[in-house]
Parts: C-alpha cells; sequence; structure tokens
C-alpha cells in the first residue's frame, strides 16, 4: 500500500449525503407551510362544505357510484359545496353530482404513483403532495362527513375525523355513514368490542349516523345545524386554527 493509500480519507460521502437530506428536510417545511397556505385561501369562501368519501374503485355503472351522485346533487342543489378527494369512483361520483348542482364541487386531489387521476367534474381542483395537508383540508371547511363504502383510504378518513371530534380539536360534525349493510360489521364492532373492553365511551357512538337515502343525508344535516347555524361559533373558529 502506498503512502497516499495510507492517507486519512478528507471527505466522508456518507456525511454528505446526510448532510444533503437534512438540508432537504428541513426545507421540506416551507413546501408543506406553501401547500397548507395555498389551499386554505383556495377554499375559504366555500362553505358550507360537505366532505364525501369512498372507494377510488367503485365503477360508473355500481349502485354505489350512482347513489354518491345523488347525494352529491342533493346536497349541491341545498346549497352546500361538496368537497371530494378529486379522483376517480366514488370521489368522481361526488364532484359529477355536486358539478351539475347549483353550488360548487371540490376536488382536493392527491399525487400518487398510482390511481389517482384527477376527475373531469371539478370547479376548484387543488392538489396536495401530502396526505396530511389534504386531510387537514376536509376537516377544515367541512360541515359534515359523508361516508360511502371504500377501504383503507376511506377507513382513515373516518377515524380521523371521529379522533378529533372525540378529542375537541375540530367542532362536532354529523358524521353519516351510507349503507347500513356495508357499514353495519364495523359499528357493531365498535359496539362490542371498543365499547364492551373501555376503548370507548357508549356516548362516542353517537357521533356517528347510518343513514341510507340521500333525502334523509340531507335532512340529517339540516336537522344538525337548525337551532345554530352553519357559520362556526368563536369558539370554534379557534379550535379550527389550532386543529
Amino acid at each position: 500500500m502506498s503512502a497516499f493509500e495510507k492517507l486519512p480519507k478528507l471527505v466522508d460521502p456518507n456525511a454528505i449525503a446526510r448532510s444533503t437530506y437534512s438540508a432537504r428536510e428541513s426545507w421540506r417545511v416551507f413546501e408543506i407551510m406553501a401547500e397548507f397556505v395555498e389551499a386554505t385561501e383556495r377554499l375559504n369562501a366555500i362553505q358550507p362544505a360537505v366532505s364525501i368519501f369512498g372507494s377510488a374503485r367503485t365503477p360508473a355503472d355500481h349502485p354505489y357510484y350512482m347513489l354518491t351522485e345523488q347525494i352529491a346533487r342533493q346536497l349541491s342543489d341545498a346549497g352546500f359545496s361538496v368537497i371530494s378527494g378529486g379522483g376517480p369512483g366514488i370521489m368522481e361520483a361526488a364532484n359529477k353530482g355536486a358539478y351539475f348542482g347549483r353550488s360548487p364541487s371540490i376536488g382536493l386531489n392527491i399525487q400518487l404513483p398510482h390511481e389517482q387521476h384527477a376527475n373531469p367534474y371539478q370547479d376548484i381542483s387543488q392538489t396536495f403532495r401530502h396526505f396530511f395537508a389534504r386531510k387537514v383540508m376536509f376537516v377544515k371547511f367541512a360541515s359534515a362527513y359523508v361516508v360511502m363504502p371504500g377501504g383503507f383510504g376511506t377507513m382513515d378518513e373516518i377515524m380521523e375525523c371521529l379522533t378529533l371530534v372525540q378529542t375537541g380539536k375540530t367542532r362536532r360534525i354529523p358524521i353519516i355513514l351510507v349503507h347500513e349493510p356495508f357499514w353495519g360489521g364495523l359499528i357493531g364492532w365498535f359496539k362490542n368490542t371498543l365499547v364492551e373492553q373501555g376503548m370507548i365511551d357508549q356516548r362516542d357512538l353517537d357521533l356517528i349516523k347510518i343513514i341510507n337515502e340521500p333525502q334523509a343525508v340531507v335532512a340529517a344535516i339540516f336537522n344538525h345545524y337548525e337551532t345554530r347555524g352553519f357559520e362556526p361559533s368563536v369558539e370554534e373558529r379557534e379550535i379550527q386554527l389550532n386543529l
């Protein structure tokens, strides 16, 4: 081995890689901030609004798709902006129903390697890189949640909203699951396992309604706000700021 080869390395490639990653991670905070600011400014004028969730894999000829479209159209004609994930399936049905109604159709799209593409039925389309920023917007601007049959993403949205309402981190809004045959097993598990084992309180089940008919969905939302109006109170606005 030569004397040159015996010299210590002055540059550690791993240290450079770590430093570069750390700098990128720090700057990403500003990217996240910009995502929140842009979305908030664009969506501030859409209230009252209802967020609708469901599977991206539901075809247009499926009964769930057609039911979602009916619900969204009735909500739109009743004066509610409709917010969906902006993609295909149930999200498209929600945007489509609202798009041909009286009130705005909003799509909160997410950049994904596969599956997600923006549907054409959006008056306002906002694209996110980060799931958590997108989820905040679903809750922040919603006067109600309407949840159609769906998979992991749909379950994620339900649990997110239930947790925020249960813990007082957001105002109490109607959380409506549509189509009892699909959701009955989950609610049964809530009752027979979570309540029975003390993981949640019996009263927490009151946060959820299961409804099957489009007209009943709209009526349930109006009934919730009948005595108070859709405008958040001063206290609720403060809660929303800390969401």
